[in-house]
């Protein structure tokens, strides 16, 4: 499900209330955005750190006023069912589907999951989903 994520020497996890994604912003640059919610956050924002591509569109998230983002990363992090960490590189053309969510003043960013490729099913049931990105 991406427990964590690698970009330019600074690892951040999802446990870490303070974690924070880089989404790459359309004039280029990288804005750092908390990443999701955690229970004993406030807000409105759902609780968790993903949003699961089917939910988003059958319309689950419309009242957040979602916008697709690129989380920029070098490598993502999946836990196994006995906790084991598993790196997985990205290559330059590559980023993790983002979603932005809005509410009043609140925003904040999730990841995108998908069902697991087969190959990678007996680490995680959820995926993050990894998209081309132009430059």
């Amino acid at each position: 499900m991406c427990g964590g994520i690698a970009f330019l020497e600074q690892k951040m996890y999802f446990p870490n209330p303070k974690a924070q994604l880089p989404v790459r912003l359309r004039n280029g640059e990288v804005d750092w955005q908390p990443w999701g919610r955690r229970e004993p956050q406030t807000g409105r924002l759902p609780l968790g750190g993903w949003a699961r591509l089917e939910s988003i569109k059958t319309g689950r998230w419309q009242s957040y006023q979602p916008r697709p983002v690129l989380i920029l990363a070098q490598a993502y992090m999946e836990k196994d069912a006995q906790r084991q960490s598993h790196w997985f590189d990205l290559s330059a053309h590559t980023a993790i589907q983002g979603l932005l969510a809005l509410s009043g003043t609140e925003q904040r960013v999730y990841v995108v999951t998908v069902p697991s490729p087969e190959n990678y099913a007996h680490i995680h049931h959820r995926w993050p989903r990894i998209i081309n990105r132009s430059s």
